[in-house]
């Protein structure tokens, strides 16, 4: 079915942007079939597209791929640690709990993020705000390995990190839109999907990072461990950061942002107009992320606090599982970017969501199971099948939906607000629904078909968007 309206079309733009928006939601052809000189060419010929293509690719790589680290070090560290160094006086069970309840504060601070960072991006420019979220992502995560502890400062430990949580919120809130962008806005047109894979395997390698350091420091005696080797993971972050400023540094603007620009074409308030005219191309995106944003956090998080804190396993050998899976999705990405490329956006992101409703049951028996081998099963076919084929093509498919002059600000808000419902409330509702059942993991498997479904409904609602223009 395909819903017009909410993209450049409905928002009425008299001020050029005939090459710069979509028709409609879900499927909007630009002016031209989205074959303009600008989209094809990224701005400056066929034959200059591939050197200036690996250039950005690799600068929008890099800096995801150091941000996401930081992000992906939280995680993994608020379930296995934090409950114990900042929560030590608590039941083990509301101690994890309270763990992942920091991990979900920084949730909270991403729509604003998404809104700041996002108007910025679209006022001033996609390269200036990649600089700043990098910045800042890095200082607080830095910060947090040099945090005292509750036996130190008692309750202004958990504070100070709920605290740098939300600063870490607020830089990712704008980090994916504009990373995004930069690489979507500079792609030929038939190779978006391709291209726009490139963040996601730097999401991928974040996480090969964040999850293999804890793993390796996690090897260390349990005394060791929680004294100091938690906090090596964290302060690594500043090597990285060096690393991805000056990769950074180094990219051009955004040929599409350059042309609104150079026509002072650019939206006064992003935010307002986003809501007044593309406000269903935002409910496209949440929808879109629910059985991605849910299964992404229960397979990461929640699996790795079950099977330590409920089955008894050890933390090693679960933190390789992920961060195998890991390397192998970031192969994967490349396949499903270049698959929706050739055979539309909807059909890929139809398999990944229907997937997940087949593999939800599956995936629960296997995590259940107690065995490690089958836990590896669960983990690495669920991370790459079901996440695998919806996050690659998110980068395009989320572009396509939002016309140029509030395409940073739509983008990230969709993504975002997305992420506060089903990606920062995914492990402790699953922790809840556990608690709630005796330990039986039977809600939590029907906690991931409701997500499949709304991902279904929502895919079923839009158009094929592969052909809109940039």
């Amino acid at each position: 079915m395909n819903r017009r309206g909410g993209a450049a079309g409905e928002a009425g733009e008299a001020v050029g942007e005939e090459a710069d928006g979509v028709e409609g939601v879900g499927g909007g052809e630009a002016a031209d079939g989205g074959e303009t000189a600008g989209s094809e060419t990224a701005g400056g010929g066929e034959a200059r597209v591939p050197a200036a293509m690996r250039r950005v690719a690799v600068a929008s790589l890099v800096g995801t791929m150091v941000e996401w680290y930081d992000y992906f070090v939280f995680g993994t560290a608020s379930a296995v640690v934090f409950n114990r160094v900042f929560f030590p006086d608590l039941d083990p069970a509301v101690g994890t709990l309270a763990s992942f309840a920091t991990l979900g504060v920084g949730f909270v601070a991403r729509p604003l993020g998404a809104v700041v960072i996002g108007h910025f991006g679209d006022r001033v420019g996609r390269k200036s705000m990649l600089v700043l979220t990098l910045m800042v992502m890095g200082l607080a995560t830095l910060l947090i390995g040099v945090l005292p502890t509750y036996g130190t400062v008692g309750l202004w430990a958990p504070a100070l990190l709920v605290l740098l949580r939300l600063v870490q919120g607020f830089g990712v809130g704008g980090e994916w839109g504009g990373a995004v962008l930069m690489v979507v806005e500079h792609a030929p047109a038939r190779r978006r999907g391709f291209w726009g894979t490139f963040p996601q395997i730097g999401n991928a390698i974040g996480l090969v990072a964040a999850t293999g350091i804890f793993a390796a420091f996690a090897l260390l005696p349990e005394d060791q461990f929680l004294a100091w080797g938690w906090r090596v993971p964290f302060l690594l972050s500043g090597v990285m950061l060096a690393v991805g400023l000056w990769v950074r540094l180094a990219v051009e603007e955004s040929p599409a942002f350059a042309r609104l620009k150079e026509r002072q074409a650019q939206a006064r308030l992003p935010i307002v107009e986003v809501f007044k005219t593309q406000y269903r191309s935002v409910l496209m995106a949440v929808g879109l992320r629910a059985c991605e944003g849910v299964f992404s956090y229960l397979i990461l998080t929640f699996s790795l606090s079950y099977g330590t804190d409920d089955l008894g396993m050890s933390r090693t050998p679960i933190l390789l599982a992920t961060t195998v899976a890991a390397a192998v999705i970031g192969c994967a990405y490349p396949f499903f970017g270049s698959l929706s490329d050739r055979v539309g956006r909807r059909p890929v992101y139809l398999f990944g969501a229907a997937f997940t409703l087949v593999f939800a049951f599956p995936f629960t028996w296997l995590l259940g199971s107690g065995s490690m081998a089958l836990l590896w099963v669960a983990i690495i076919v669920g991370y790459t099948l079901a996440i695998g084929s919806t996050y690659a093509v998110q980068p395009a498919l989320f572009s396509e939906l939002f016309s140029a002059r509030v395409r940073y600000t739509g983008i990230s808000v969709g993504q975002q607000l997305a992420s506060v419902v089903t990606s920062g409330l995914a492990p402790t509702i699953a922790s809840a629904l556990t608690l709630w059942a005796g330990g039986s993991l039977w809600p939590v498997a029907l906690y991931i078909v409701v997500s499949a479904l709304i991902t279904l409904a929502t895919v079923r609602w839009i158009g094929e968007t592969k052909t809109a223009g940039m």
